[in-house]
């Protein structure tokens, strides 16, 4: 188990992996932080997952750059209140818990609709957000999808949903469950899927899905309202980086984000960098071993990038 630690001010100054809770908007929220040089990276998840979806991301950052993830409402430890939920809330949340840790303008990264609340956060509280790295998430096509990829996607989703409702005998039970599904193939199973399934469920004899279905289902139906979602890209400068999966939720899949939906993207937001990763899964794209040391390496291109834009200039 990662060692808990305080959630004052004056604990940021973490040493080693921890794990805590701290403020959010009238709630808790559970978090995760690994230490490195400077200023965490916030790190924000998808619909039912939690802040170990970053646990090969903070891997591979090394000691490079620390990063402080959350667990969104209605997920893992963090408190389940009946609402409200969206992309609003949870970027409130954020903001609230960036704060209390004294963090100020930080690079966010948002994985699936954790990219969504990226976006949000930077729309809301343009001086918290100092770059963005959206994986695999935030925006949905404008029109309605009738083909073979939408009705995937919307497979997929009603399938998950039923998940959260069925329990396991055990966590080497619900491991042993996911082994044999398609999403995590065989060659981009590691320590770090096993970590992010053991905490995803709670209990002890049977275990169940910790994420709340209320709450998945009220972020979900926030999530096909293109017109305020695209005004929030609108209104984003900061440096922006898109991350895509070459697959969709299963190797060979219809990807999530494919190029017509990536240049879509790109109208609202012309100076966002767009990365196809070659081989991966929605899943992997994060939980992967290559796909984990690209993101690590990218985030600590931003990073310098970021910080030699705030250093004057030599006097000449």
């Amino acid at each position: 188990m990662i060692p808990q630690t305080p959630t004052s001010k004056a604990s940021i100054k973490v040493t080693r992996a921890a794990q805590g809770r701290v403020p959010g908007d009238g709630v808790e929220l559970a978090f995760g932080y690994w230490p490195g040089r400077g200023a965490p990276v916030v790190a924000l998840h998808g619909l039912t997952a939690s802040h170990m979806n970053f646990a090969g991301v903070a891997a591979r950052l090394e000691g490079r750059c620390a990063l402080f993830a959350l667990d969104l409402r209605g997920r893992g430890d963090s408190d389940k209140p009946d609402a409200p939920y969206g992309f609003a809330q949870h970027a409130r949340d954020t903001a609230a818990a960036m704060r209390t840790m004294g963090l100020g303008p930080s690079i966010v990264i948002g994985h699936s609709m954790g990219a969504f609340v990226a976006t949000a956060l930077a729309a809301q509280e343009p001086s918290l957000v100092s770059g963005l790295v959206l994986i695999d998430g935030g925006l949905v096509p404008n029109t309605p999808t009738a083909d073979a990829a939408g009705q995937g996607v919307a497979a997929a989703l009603a399938l998950r949903i039923t998940q959260l409702r069925q329990t396991y005998p055990s966590r080497q039970a619900y491991r042993d469950f996911w082994r044999t599904q398609p999403h995590f193939p065989a060659e981009e199973w590691n320590p770090w899927v096993e970590a992010f399934l053991d905490y995803e469920v709670g209990g002890d004899s049977p275990v169940q899905p910790k994420a709340s279905e209320a709450a998945v289902l009220a972020d979900l139906r926030e999530a096909f309202q293109p017109d305020a979602i695209s005004a929030r890209l609108n209104s984003i400068h900061v440096p922006t980086l898109l991350l895509r999966a070459e697959s969709g939720f299963v190797p060979g899949q219809a990807p999530l984000f494919p190029d017509a939906l990536a240049a879509q993207f790109q109208t609202l937001l012309p100076h966002i960098e767009d990365h196809k990763f070659a081989g991966t899964t929605h899943y992997t794209i994060v939980l992967g071993e290559k796909a984990a040391a690209k993101i690590a390496d990218l985030i600590v291109e931003l990073v310098a990038e970021l910080d030699g834009k705030r250093r004057p200039s030599p006097a000449t």
